[in-house]
């Protein structure tokens, strides 16, 4: 293996043309023979360059409207020769072949086509398919395979690298370098396969599908991870996946991105609503209201848990609530927009990270790592309606009392299980997460509210599932709690009934559950 591997004949095709010519221009300068083929070597020889023709070197026509140009024994005998086998050169030499040191090829924008689809008909899986590149990905790979012999370029961005290698290393280019090129290669092949096989899932409605792969490109390296000690990056898709952006403050770090993950998912869910978050469970969540009276609520909620946490707003933040945001301190503020007096009041704060972004439900897969592999699933986005209400108790609620019982329900989904939740006018008053019994997560959430000197009196109670005892209900009767939402399904279910029924307490099954773990 050379390892330095002087670089004399050179294929260049690609897609994007960015840069192309100054490049091409820096390699003939270094005596290396250029080698491309239909729109790459249009735009070379426009700009006077002497190229050669991979058509008039192969002796073979393009075929088939351009599938086949670059799929030939002389192109990949070329890239896949070793430069130390005596019997690899020989089989140069006897079929006239070049010797390809150094292949440059970016592929066909399938993922950019694909991303301008609003829907997918046969019109648009037919332009789908003609951007399925193939001659592209068969040199890349084999360039790659062959790192020893043969450098390989997928990316603009690599460019200057080469050029400066080059410059630095009389015209080669050291082993190093190939390999790291290497590895970038069949990074960017199995992405790319990746998002057509993604795109091929969605066509055949394979929603859970047989091979989910990932493809996954980093967006940007983290100072850390959970913790100092672990390392971590931020990998995403696609750009176009990413409905936010950072307009102010210090970088967003691994756990400030799943508390704006689960931002994201509240401000999609209600409207008029201001939540604040902390460790990705909302310690306060109010709607209704004006702006600056939802934060308020919000911040009443827990006035202790809100200091150093995360607040959403779903409509543009205005000046008057940046100026209250700005007498605490928060680590990040989510809003859709900021009015140009609100971001002048909060860009003050030169470490407080703002976020503008846009709301939407997501129907993209929800993916973790587990038990050394990952769990797939849809997002929750189960909608509960007043008709999809079952009413097991004597005592029936009105109008009024629905839309209170359906907002502790809809609230519910976003605090860790198990989970109980107080809410009464749109506001919670006291939350309970992720505690080992639903009993437990009752009394956290009967202490936040005691201690934010919040009345549970004639307040609406949430559980993200069924009551395994009449204990929840006993207690919720003795604070004056007027309705209960859960989902039902326990064998016991008719003790909490008859626990509501003696006490005068609305009791409403949904047959839905929120878990979040």
């Amino acid at each position: 293996m050379p390892l330095n591997l002087k670089i004399k004949n050179a294929i260049i095709s690609v897609s994007d043309k960015t840069n192309l010519v100054p490049f091409a221009k820096k390699l003939i300068e270094k005596d290396i023979n250029v080698y491309s083929t239909g729109g790459t070597l249009k735009v070379l020889q426009e700009a006077g360059l002497e190229v050669t023709s991979i058509e008039q070197y192969t002796d073979s026509a393009e075929m088939f409207d351009g599938r086949v140009k670059t799929l030939h024994p002389k192109i990949h005998g070329g890239i896949l020769a070793r430069s130390d086998n005596e019997s690899d050169l020989a089989t140069l030499e006897k079929y006239n072949i070049a010797n390809f040191e150094l292949v440059c090829v970016n592929l066909y924008p399938f993922e950019k086509v694909v991303n301008s689809f609003e829907s997918v008909g046969d019109e648009e899986l037919k332009k789908a398919i003609e951007n399925i590149d193939i001659g592209g990905p068969a040199m890349i790979r084999a360039a790659a395979k062959n790192y020893s012999h043969t450098a390989v370029v997928i990316d603009i961005s690599q460019y200057s690298l080469i050029e400066e290698e080059l410059e630095n290393n009389d015209a080669c280019i050291n082993e190093s370098l190939r390999l790291e090129l290497c590895n970038d290669a069949f990074s960017r092949t199995g992405q790319y396969d990746s998002r057509i096989s993604e795109f091929m899932n969605m066509v055949n409605e394979r929603e859970i599908p047989e091979i989910h792969n990932l493809g996954l490109k980093k967006a940007q390296s983290l100072r850390y991870g959970e913790n100092p000690h672990q390392k971590g990056g931020f990998y995403i898709r696609d750009e176009k996946d990413i409905p936010w952006k950072q307009l102010h403050g210090k970088e967003l770090s691994y756990n400030n991105l799943l508390d704006l993950d689960a931002a994201l998912k509240i401000g999609s869910e209600f409207s008029n609503v201001c939540a604040i978050f902390k460790h990705t469970n909302p310690c306060g969540l109010a709607i209704g209201g004006t702006q600056l009276e939802n934060l308020t609520r919000a911040i009443e909620a827990d006035t202790v848990s809100y200091f150093g946490g995360i607040a959403v707003f779903s409509e543009p933040l205005e000046k008057i609530t940046a100026e209250k945001l700005n007498e605490s301190f928060f680590e990040m503020i989510v809003a859709p927009a900021y009015h140009e007096d609100a971001f002048g009041v909060l860009s003050k704060k030169k470490n407080l990270r703002l976020i503008e972004t846009k709301f939407g439900k997501s129907n993209a897969l929800e993916i973790r790592s587990a038990s050394s592999g990952y769990l797939v699933q849809e997002p929750d986005q189960a909608v509960l309606t007043k008709d999809d209400m079952n009413i097991v108790t004597k005592t029936k609620p009105s109008n009024t009392d629905i839309e209170e019982l359906l907002f502790a329900f809809k609230s519910i989904q976003f605090i860790k299980s198990n989970a109980i939740v107080f809410t009464k006018k749109g506001q919670t008053l006291g939350i309970g997460a992720g505690q080992m019994s639903r009993i437990d997560s009752m009394q956290f959430a009967i202490a936040k509210a005691s201690k934010a000197r919040l009345s549970l009196d004639g307040s609406f109670l949430g559980s993200d599932a069924f009551f395994p005892f009449r204990d929840i209900v006993d207690e919720a009767a003795k604070l004056g709690v007027k309705g209960i939402i859960q989902p039902g399904g326990s064998i016991r279910d008719e003790e909490s009934i008859a626990a509501a029924d003696e006490a005068g307490i609305i009791m409403i099954f949904t047959a839905s559950r929120h878990f979040r773990h």
